[in-house]
């Protein structure tokens, strides 16, 4: 996450409806930075799920890896049968 960009000296602009040099008004422009972490978060979690899934299922591509996950569901699967 970046910090929140906040405009305290205001920059040179212009007014497009008088075309007059005038001041940009000074504000913040995100007021709230929960919507823009959680876009970071939710990706982040994504990143560190395919990490583990490749670390536990490894291959050389993605039909080894399914192969691999497809075994080890069936694996674990039988656990829960009862006898």
């Amino acid at each position: 996450m970046k910090p929140i960009a906040t405009l305290m000296k205001p920059l040179r602009s212009v007014d497009l409806a008088t075309m007059i040099e005038s001041p940009a008004t000074v504000e913040r422009s995100d007021v709230c930075a929960v919507p823009a972490a959680a876009v970071v978060a939710e990706a982040m979690v994504a990143f560190v799920l395919a990490d583990a899934a490749i670390e536990k299922f490894g291959g050389d591509s993605i039909a080894e890896l399914l192969e691999n996950w497809r075994a080890f569901r069936d694996r674990t699967a039988q656990r829960f049968v009862k006898p």
